[in-house]
């Protein structure tokens, strides 16, 4: 083919594509040609390149509001504590600037305000010291300035304790009120004699809680709870309010009654029998029974067949009357040591009896049982949120204390054993309380030798280590943060006239809060016959405790 021929031939090749275009109509109104639509280039990825996505377009801005809050602050004489647990409320929160603050929490000082919380104060001196109960009158005397109105040489005061105070009853007169940082009270006031007002929680077993117009800190009506008020300087403002809390509550506290001997036998069991099986209990009764948990420490095992009592009886295997724990009921008893001497006097079958009369009152025991497992069990209380443990056992060892594998009684102290114990309770969350069936010694300071027992069992972390064995009241001592008291004096037993200071004794009270040690109370008391103790008069008080006092040991 010459080139004029395929010149030809390719004009007639476009020609028929040409027509074919047209969709066969040859109309110029049938639409734009598909040549003539901008489409976009096709680009191949080059190899090993990785395609970028178009970037996404931004949302719309939506305008949310900013939500208004209403504010709340503290009064400048009120402790910054009081706000330290405040619950948050919605649409309020504490101001920055308490002048600008829509809510004010202040002291309720004038008549007409309405009272919504209180804040606890406690009068108090150190532990060894004679702090006789004070009036209120007098309280605010010496605040005055009145140096005698008060048996201290001051009071010592944190800086915002002081401004509280001050809200009720004026400035602090410098000749009798120091104002000294709230961690230096405590070591100042043991140095120097002073007492001092501290906040309730601020209470703990180093010091003695003074009453004031006859009322203790965990009294309903004490004198010094504070009153606490809200004031609005707003109108209008949503409720709930914030508003300051206690800073006590009674359903956190929980009280335990210690004691020493009980001994149902000889001239007190004879003295039962003729002015009735609860005589001895007419003073004492109602202090013990109002504890949350009432200690005793009987060493007699209770036995059907137990002969009438003598008073001159000689020999000393002992035992008691089925019909005596009538005593123990009504002195409202919850828990029972069983360390005693004594508590194998009438054999196994005695013990055996007695521990089911135990059972069926629902009392617990420890320190002696069916068999030395069951004398080594701890008995646990929980309550108010105070889970204590009582464990103890027989120093003596021997036939004192003659507790085995398949052998009832009290047992023996195994202090390896014993501190083991009192670490891992301590470990669970409770707090020890161990006693102990010591040897014996009528003086006020015992022996070396008993009071590195109790120092061993603070070491492990027992809270209370308490002397059940004294037939005289002994000293006390400060370890490792524990009380430690050497030996309580008795409770129901008859010796008065028979050794010197058998006839006086204490009933320890211990307070606890928030599952912690908070406060002691000694209560002092007396025999007035072979039976029957009563509470001592203040001056007989203040004779026996400063004899204790002046053996003790501080911190």
């Amino acid at each position: 083919m010459n080139a004029r021929d395929l010149t030809r031939w390719l004009a007639l090749l476009l020609a028929v594509v040409a027509l074919a275009g047209c969709g066969g109509t040859g109309s110029a109104e049938a639409g734009p040609r598909p040549e003539t639509l901008a489409a976009p280039p096709l680009v191949r990825p080059t190899p090993g390149a990785t395609a970028t996505p178009l970037a996404a377009q931004p949302p719309t801005p939506v305008w949310t509001p900013t939500p208004a809050f209403h504010t709340w602050a503290v009064a400048a004489d009120v402790p910054p504590a009081v706000a330290a647990d405040a619950p948050a409320l919605p649409g309020w929160q504490p101001a920055a600037d308490p002048a600008t603050a829509e809510v004010l929490w202040t002291w309720a000082t004038e008549p007409d305000q309405p009272v919504v919380a209180h804040w606890r104060y406690a009068l108090v001196a150190p532990f060894f010291t004679w702090a006789p109960a004070v009036g209120q009158d007098a309280l605010r005397a010496f605040w005055r300035g009145q140096a005698d109105a008060l048996p201290a040489p001051a009071l010592l005061v944190s800086p915002a304790t002081a401004a509280a105070l001050a809200a009720f009853w004026g400035p602090p007169a410098e000749a009798t009120v120091r104002t000294v940082a709230a961690d230096a009270i405590l070591g100042q006031a043991w140095d120097t004699d002073a007492w001092a007002i501290v906040p309730f929680d601020a209470l703990e077993p180093r010091w003695q809680a003074v009453p004031v117009d006859a009322r203790y800190p965990w009294d309903a009506d004490y004198p010094l709870a504070l009153p606490l008020t809200v004031v609005a300087r707003a109108a209008g403002l949503p409720e709930p309010r914030p508003r300051p809390h206690d800073n006590f509550s009674p359903d956190r506290l929980t009280v335990v009654a210690m004691t020493g001997v009980t001994a149902l036998v000889r001239a007190t069991a004879y003295t039962m029998e003729i002015k009735g099986l609860t005589y001895p209990a007419e003073d004492i009764g109602p202090l013990l029974a109002g504890a949350d948990i009432t200690h005793i420490s009987n060493e007699i095992p209770f036995d059907p067949q137990c002969p009438p009592p003598n008073p001159s009886q000689v020999g000393l295997k002992f035992c008691s009357d089925p019909r005596y724990i009538a005593l123990l009921e009504a002195v409202g008893t919850d828990v029972v040591e069983l360390t005693g001497d004594h508590f194998n006097d009438r054999g196994p079958e005695a013990v055996f009896y007695t521990v089911q009369m135990y059972r069926e009152r629902g009392w617990a025991y420890y320190g002696g049982g069916e068999n030395l497992a069951d004398a080594r069990r701890p008995a646990l209380f929980e309550h108010h949120g105070n889970r204590l443990a009582f464990v103890g056992c027989n120093a003596k060892g021997g036939g004192y204390a003659r507790a085995a594998a398949e052998y009832p009684g009290a047992a023996a102290c195994d202090w390896d054993f014993l501190t083991q114990q009192v670490r891992a309770l301590r470990a669970e969350g409770y707090l020890p309380i161990v006693t102990f069936q010591h040897h014996e010694y009528y003086v006020f300071d015992p022996p070396a030798s008993l009071k590195a027992d109790f120092r061993r069992m603070a070491e492990a972390g027992a809270v209370i280590v308490s002397g059940s064995q004294a037939h005289h009241p002994h000293g006390m001592a400060f370890d490792q943060g524990a009380l430690l008291m050497y030996g309580l004096g008795n409770l129901f037993f008859d010796q008065k006239g028979m050794t010197p200071y058998g006839d006086q004794a204490l009933i320890a009270l211990h307070y606890f809060y928030a599952n912690r040690h908070l406060s002691t109370r000694l209560v002092p008391i007396r025999f007035v016959d072979f039976a029957k103790p009563v509470r001592m008069t203040p001056d007989q008080a203040r004779a026996l405790l400063e004899q204790i006092f002046a053996v003790s040991q501080g911190p």
